[in-house]
C-alpha cells in the first residue's frame, strides 16, 4: 500500500508512519523540524507544510492519513485555524482523491463535545467550547458531506480524546498531562486544578495508532469516538504515576483560569466498534507502564 501521512514527525503522526513503515508500507510523511525525529524510517520524508505539497513530487497514493493540523486549544486566531484545519484540510482530500486516493482518515478530536454530558456519543451535544473545537466539528460535517459527492471514497473520521504516549516531548504545554505530570513528579511536585477531580478518558497512542487502521476496514464513511470510555481522574493519574516512578509527591491544586476547560471527558465506543472493529487494547495503566518501560515518559522536553 502507498500512504501519505500528513503531521508524520508530531505525536501520533510520527508512530503511525512508523508503524506503517515496520508493516512494509511505502509511505510519504510529510512534517517538519523541530519535531520527532524519524530514526529508522525508510519511507519518503517531506518537510513541507501540507497546503504546500508538490503532487507532482508526491504520485499517487492509496491511503491518506491526515494528521496534521493547529492543536493549541487556547490558540486565538480563529481565521488561521480555520483555514489550517479546515479549507486546506479539505483541499487536501479533493486533492487525494484526484490522486487515486480510496480512503481518507482523518484526525477529528472530541474537543467538539465541550461540556455537555458525558459519555460522548457521535451526532449528538456536539457544542465546543473553543474555536479548535469548532474547527474539527466543520471539518467532519465538510469531509461527510465530500464523502457523500465521491461514494466509492472512504473517509473516516477518528475523534480522539486524550491521547498519551512516546513521541510526546516536543509539545511543550499541549502535551498529555500524563507527560506533563509525570516531569513535575519527577523534578518538583505535581499541578492540577483544584481539586483533581476532572476526569479525562486518556488512550494510550499504541491504541490510536491501531484505530487508524482499524479504519481501513471501514465499510461505510463515518466519524467515531477514538478513546477507551474509562475516563481517569488526575488524582488518580497523579497517584497512579507516582507508584511507577516511585515517588511519592504531594499534589498541589490551584485555581482554573480557563472558562473553557472540559471538566469530563468519557467516549461512548459502540458506534467504533460496530463500524471499524476498534477495541483498545491497553487500560490506562497497561499504557502508563509500557510508556515508562519505553523510557519516553521519563525523557526530558525538547526545547
Amino acid at each position: 500500500m502507498r500512504a501519505l501521512v500528513t503531521g508524520a514527525t508530531g505525536f501520533i503522526g510520527s508512530n503511525l508512519a512508523k508503524e506503517l513503515d515496520k508493516k512494509g508500507w511505502e509511505v510519504i510523511a510529510l512534517g517538519k523540524d523541530n519535531e520527532q525525529p524519524l530514526n529508522n524510517f525508510s519511507g519518503k520524508l517531506i518537510k513541507k507544510p501540507f497546503h504546500e505539497i508538490d503532487w507532482n513530487e508526491i504520485g499517487n497514493i492509496d491511503i491518506l492519513f491526515h494528521q496534521a493540523a493547529i492543536v493549541n486549544t487556547v490558540f486565538n486566531d480563529e481565521k488561521e485555524m480555520f483555514f489550517v484545519n479546515v479549507e486546506t484540510a479539505i483541499k487536501l482530500f479533493k486533492r487525494a482523491i484526484i490522486h487515486d486516493c480510496n480512503k481518507i482518515i482523518y484526525a477529528s478530536s472530541t474537543a467538539v463535545y465541550g461540556n455537555t454530558p458525558s459519555p460522548f456519543v457521535e451526532g449528538k451535544s456536539e457544542e465546543p467550547l473553543n474555536i479548535y473545537g469548532k474547527s474539527k466539528l466543520l471539518l467532519d460535517r465538510m469531509a461527510m458531506k465530500l464523502a457523500e459527492k465521491n461514494p466509492d471514497i472512504k473517509i473516516v473520521g477518528l475523534r480522539y480524546c486524550n491521547v498519551f504516549g512516546p513521541g510526546e516531548n516536543h509539545k511543550g504545554k499541549m502535551a498529555n498531562m500524563v507527560y506533563q505530570l509525570a516531569q513535575q513528579i519527577l523534578y518538583d511536585k505535581p499541578e492540577v486544578f483544584k481539586y483533581g477531580e476532572q476526569k479525562r478518558d486518556e488512550i494510550y497512542v499504541k491504541d490510536v495508532v491501531k484505530a487508524n487502521l482499524c479504519a481501513l476496514n471501514a465499510k461505510e464513511s463515518c466519524v467515531v469516538n477514538c478513546g477507551t470510555g474509562k475516563p481517569v481522574s488526575f488524582n488518580e493519574i497523579i497517584a497512579i504515576l507516582n507508584e511507577i516512578l516511585g515517588k511519592n509527591k504531594e499534589t498541589i491544586y490551584i485555581d482554573n483560569p480557563y472558562p473553557f476547560f472540559q471538566t469530563h471527558t468519557e467516549c461512548d465506543m459502540k458506534k467504533a466498534k460496530e463500524t471499524i472493529g476498534f477495541v483498545p487494547e491497553y487500560s490506562f495503566e497497561e499504557g502508563v507502564k509500557d510508556y515508562y518501560k519505553t523510557g519516553w515518559l521519563t525523557k526530558p522536553p525538547i526545547k
